[in-house]
């Protein structure tokens, strides 16, 4: 497999990569750098934000639903007006946003964590048509959130536990059913699970912190295959393209020493690899 980089940009910690399907673009963000990132037309291009900002859901062509350390907002592509949907955490200064995805019911899961780092700040919610709901408190670092193809289960994580857990979902709305389950245990192989995607065939993808790879896991939890990249800290997968065929990863230079981003100058970069698996279309946001 050939690993292309993206462009030239290096995120201080890449994040939230998504495939827009009506528009056939890519985006991703630098959280620490408060910015979303695309490449429109082979030129690299970014919008600016006064806030961290971590991951989006598509609602239209030119609107996305934009999860910020303060709250969700819809931010027009076109004309870049922001405008405030809900609070998130936004009485706390200390916390942010972090990994985050749309389920196959239009509810859009966000995580939120200490800025740094402090175990058990943060929390898992989900969006949906209108309310805003803490599924999961005490997170230390969320992560993973992504969903089966038949919108079945839903996948997280709290990295520092090294463990991947599956939530049942109801086939009405897509809240959590039951209680999750440890799905996949990483601890042996002192793997970090960060963010993760599920492809067309229910294989989960996950992007391990500090292992520079992007692992492949079929449904019952087996490894299938890795894919490597010239970066440490790899965040989190997407797939996209014409045929939803390129695996894209978004990495960080965060926890990294001046050194190690000399000896390896891609680390933080974002990158593309062609023809890996067919992937789901990213799920529309239901405001």
């Amino acid at each position: 497999m050939t690993v292309t980089i993206l462009d030239d940009t290096r995120c201080a910690l890449g994040e939230g990569p998504l495939w827009h399907p009506e528009r056939g673009q890519f985006f991703w963000f630098d959280i620490l750098g408060n910015r979303l990132h695309t490449v429109e037309g082979g030129q690299s291009q970014f919008f600016q934000f006064d806030r961290n900002v971590s991951a989006a859901g598509w609602v239209s062509r030119d609107e996305m639903l934009i999860a910020s350390e303060t709250d969700f907002f819809l931010f027009n592509l076109t004309t870049g007006t922001q405008t405030r949907v809900v609070a998130l955490e936004d009485d706390r200064a200390e916390t942010r946003s972090n990994d985050g995805r749309v389920d196959p019911y239009g509810g859009f899961w966000i995580g939120t964590m200490g800025k740094n780092a402090e175990p058990q700040a943060g929390a898992i919610y989900r969006y949906y048509r209108g309310e805003v709901r803490k599924l999961f408190p005490r997170i230390s670092i969320p992560n993973a959130m992504c969903f089966s193809p038949g919108g079945d289960f839903a996948y997280f994580c709290d990295t520092p536990t090294g463990q991947v857990m599956r939530q049942a979902l109801d086939p009405a709305n897509g809240w959590p059913q039951g209680d999750p389950e440890v799905w996949l245990d990483l601890r042996a192989e002192s793997l970090n699970p960060d963010g993760s995607v599920v492809d067309a065939q229910g294989n989960f993808w996950n992007a391990q912190w500090g292992a520079h790879r992007v692992a492949c896991y079929d449904p019952q939890g087996h490894f299938i295959e890795a894919v490597e990249f010239p970066a440490a800290h790899t965040s989190c997968p997407a797939f996209g393209g014409p045929e939803l065929s390129t695996l894209f990863c978004t990495s960080a230079q965060q926890g990294l020493s001046a050194a190690d981003i000399v000896a390896l100058p891609t680390n933080g970069a974002t990158f593309s690899v062609a023809d890996v698996a067919t992937g789901q279309a990213e799920h529309q946001v239901i405001l």
